[in-house]
Order: structure tokens, then C-alpha cells, then sequence
């Protein structure tokens, strides 16, 4: 398995856990029954959990379009220095957004993203040129 496909596993795999934190939160705040159904009122969940589940919808979001460019550099045989890099970068920029996301540290946050998405154009990049 190269770089490239590595790291994107490591960021199914955090994507794919991200609902544990605020689903235990909902446990807590709201009990298993509430939990598990359609509360009428539902009582809200901590700041933290709200932006973590919140993250997590941009996890998935960003994810598909991740994955989407990982596959196609792997189809077309592309895999360079700078994209094993790139993907490296992506990870590890979506863990510190997640971090920043649920502490609610908005500029390090956009920080975080932005250098994702500069990862995601240098597989663009790498495509296309």
C-alpha cells in the first residue's frame, strides 16, 4: 500500500469514529432512551459536542472529495513525492481541525481546513498537469 492510500484509510478511519464523542455526550445529556429515539424537547448537548458533530459533517464532506482524488491518482498511476506528502498533510490537517473545531478555536481552525484543501489542489495539480 503507497502513502497516498494509507493516509486515506487513517482518514476513513477518523472520519468513521468522529460520531463517538458527541453520541456519548447525547448518552449523558439526554439518556440512553432519548438517545436512541425522537425526543420531543430534547435537552442541548454541550458546546463541545455540538461543534464536534458539526466537524464531523465537514469530515464527511471533505472526505468524499479526498478520497475521490486519492483513487483517481491511484487509477492513473500518480503517485509522487509531493502527493504522498499531500496526503500526509491532509490527515494530519484534519486532526487539528477537529481538535480546533470542538476546543472552538475558529482562526486555527480555518487555518486547519485551509491547509486541507491545499492538499486536496496539489492532487489537482498532480492530475491535471
Amino acid at each position: 500500500m503507497n502513502t497516498e492510500l494509507m493516509y486515506l484509510v487513517w482518514v476513513t478511519l477518523l472520519t468513521m469514529l468522529l460520531w463517538v464523542p458527541y453520541v456519548l455526550n447525547r448518552i449523558m445529556v439526554r439518556g440512553i432512551a432519548d438517545t436512541v429515539g425522537y425526543p420531543e424537547n430534547p435537552k442541548p448537548l454541550a458546546r463541545w459536542a455540538e461543534r464536534t458533530k458539526a466537524a464531523h459533517a465537514n469530515a464527511v464532506e471533505n472526505l468524499v472529495i479526498f478520497a475521490t482524488l486519492v483513487l483517481a491518482a491511484q487509477v492513473l498511476g500518480v503517485s509522487t513525492a509531493l502527493t504522498a506528502t499531500a496526503a500526509m498533510v491532509y490527515f494530519w490537517a484534519r486532526v487539528v481541525h477537529v481538535v480546533v473545531y470542538a476546543l472552538g478555536i475558529p482562526w486555527l481552525r480555518t487555518l486547519a481546513f485551509t491547509a486541507g484543501f491545499a492538499a486536496q489542489l496539489v492532487f489537482v495539480w498532480e492530475l491535471l498537469v
